[in-house]
């Protein structure tokens, strides 16, 4: 059983961390004999920007949730078999690597704390990778899963897709407040397939799987780059920034609008909908089918949006 002071990655707020004094440390080991990703957790006053021991520390407002890269060295997955490994790390013993566990998949992508405190949740995307150059190797017989494990490592409970969606690898996880998870696919099969690239799953449950109309699928170019919640809770979005598009679903997976933004792709929950970004340096809010323009700068933004 992990100390209380453990847990793994992006959390969704403050209440989550407890005290002040919880330290909550996150890593998934995403590739095979390369740096990992790790998100640091602190709720903590901080000022400004540090770097120490590979560790950068982003700025943030006092008491806000500060997330900090940690590249670690060293090997760090199966080499043989690209079989995903949570790592723990002891945030309150300097970083020392505290324990590992199976992910449940191959080729872990994306990991999320549920609302209960007590259950990971690992988008394992199902494709193994060479070491060298991070070709793939498995594509005919990958096997992408939904997998629910303990904070001590147990499996809770795993979810595969249907046979003929076998190569729409799992990438990229939004959860709730109530437990509903929302996870983003990027095709791996026969290019040109309309292929729904939206999940939605509640423990227990069959997956539901949110379709778009056949152009609107098409234009995506079978490529989900983010998923987020809306601020509101009450609909859902991926984005591809391949297709350029926005599509927005209900939570019940009903397809409600595509809306078309050049390289867009973080995503995330603000006010009523959402906050977006785009590979030109634009920031763009989300409420109806129009975006509204926030910000440009002079900058290519990453591909996900973190909400602090």
């Amino acid at each position: 059983m992990l100390p209380k002071d453990m847990c793994i990655k992006v959390l969704a707020n403050a209440k989550a961390l407890g005290s002040a004094q919880r330290r909550l440390v996150i890593a998934v080991l995403l590739c095979p004999n390369v740096a990992a990703v790790a998100f640091r957790l602190l709720h903590d006053s901080v000022s400004g920007g540090a770097e120490e021991d590979g560790v950068i520390t982003v700025a943030a407002s006092a008491t806000a949730l500060v997330a900090a890269l940690f590249i670690a060295r060293g090997p760090l997955q199966l080499l043989d078999t690209s079989e995903g490994v949570i790592g723990v790390w002891d945030a309150a013993g300097g970083y020392t690597r505290y324990d590992e566990f199976p992910s449940g998949g191959i080729g872990p992508h994306d990991l999320r704390l549920m609302p209960d405190a007590e259950t990971l949740i690992v988008a394992n995307g199902g494709i193994a990778t060479d070491p060298t150059d991070r070709r793939k190797l498995n594509v005919p017989t990958m096997r992408p899963n939904l997998t629910y494990l303990s904070l001590s490592g147990s499996t809770r409970e795993q979810v595969e897709l249907e046979e003929d969606l076998r190569q729409n690898s799992i990438r990229h996880l939004a959860v709730r407040h109530d437990g509903l998870v929302g996870f983003a696919m990027q095709w791996e099969g026969e290019p040109g397939s309309a292929t729904p690239l939206l999940g939605l799953h509640r423990m227990g449950n069959a997956p539901l799987l949110a379709e778009a109309p056949l152009a609107d699928e098409l234009a995506m170019q079978g490529y989900a780059g983010s998923v987020a919640f809306s601020g509101d809770g009450s609909e859902i979005a991926i984005t591809s920034p391949r297709g350029g598009r926005v599509h927005r679903f209900s939570d019940d997976g009903v397809f409600l609008a595509a809306l078309s933004r050049a390289d867009v792709c973080g995503i995330a929950p603000m006010d009523r909908g959402y906050l977006a970004s785009d590979g030109q340096g634009g920031l763009i809010s989300i409420s109806t089918t129009v975006p509204t323009p926030l910000a440009r700068a002079d900058c290519a933004w990453d591909n996900h949006i973190v909400a602090l």
